[in-house]
């Protein structure tokens, strides 16, 4: 049974978090999967790689949160610490842990419709080719693409990937509930009328993903050589304003 490394739950700033899963990735590169389910310590908005740093600017709501430029693609994305969960998974190169023809954003929104619907009775599905929508010019969960999650319409999860070398560092985000500064975007109680905490959905994520899979979950923390390299990653790239301006 493949071992994958679970890492602590933690809340941190958004370069921090940025340079976590930049971690992992070069974990992976080395062999070595891990997950982690994570919060921010502030509310704090990251772009995708390729948006403009000056489209924050656009949105009122938005225009004074903290912000990091992520190393993905995709739109931006409010992660409110009250209102939203983050996960990562870093996975080698490889069939094994990368079936051909298999998409692992969609998996993973397969996982974790599956856990809404056994663990609390909740109905959601993933968005197929032909139902895509772009409803807004810079909030990810304003768009609807193949593979994001919906309730009755509204997207609840999305998630972006990088690959390097082979190995994959997949994230995504999980809107719990509406975020006062994303008033526009319904989350998991308003369309479903139930109040999830972080932490059971965490906790239901990392359960479907193991049963799913059939890979061991082992809880594990960073090595001194991971911590180390975060934090050189944090200051050289994704605490600077010449990696977060860089458009």
């Amino acid at each position: 049974m493949p071992a994958v490394r679970s890492l602590p739950f933690a809340a941190m700033s958004g370069a921090a978090n940025m340079a976590a899963d930049e971690a992992m990735l070069h974990s992976a590169e080395r062999g070595h999967a891990g997950f982690r389910v994570y919060s921010w310590a502030t509310p704090t908005l990251s772009l995708g790689y390729f948006q403009e740093a000056r489209v924050r600017l656009d949105d009122e709501y938005i225009a004074g949160l903290a912000w990091v430029r992520r190393s993905t693609g995709g739109a931006a994305i409010v992660h409110d610490p009250a209102t939203e969960l983050t996960y990562s998974l870093a996975l080698p190169a490889g069939v094994d842990w990368q079936p051909k023809g298999q998409s692992w954003i969609c998996r993973m929104h397969y996982f974790l419709r599956d856990a809404l619907q056994a663990v609390w009775g909740i109905e959601s599905k993933v968005v197929i080719c032909g139902e895509e929508q772009k409803l807004g010019p810079v909030l990810c969960f304003q768009d609807r693409t193949a593979g994001d999650l919906v309730i009755a319409g509204h997207k609840i999860a999305g998630s972006a990937q990088r690959k390097h070398k082979g190995a994959l560092l997949q994230h995504g985000s999980i809107l719990l509930k509406r975020s006062p500064f994303a008033p526009a975007l319904p989350g998991i109680l308003e369309l479903a009328g139930q109040a999830i905490s972080l932490e059971n959905v965490a906790t239901a994520l990392g359960r479907r993903l193991a049963v799913e899979t059939g890979w061991h979950l082992q809880p594990g923390d960073w090595s001194a050589e991971e911590l180390a390299e975060a934090r050189r990653i944090e200051t050289e790239k994704y605490g600077s304003p010449a990696w977060n301006e860089k458009r």
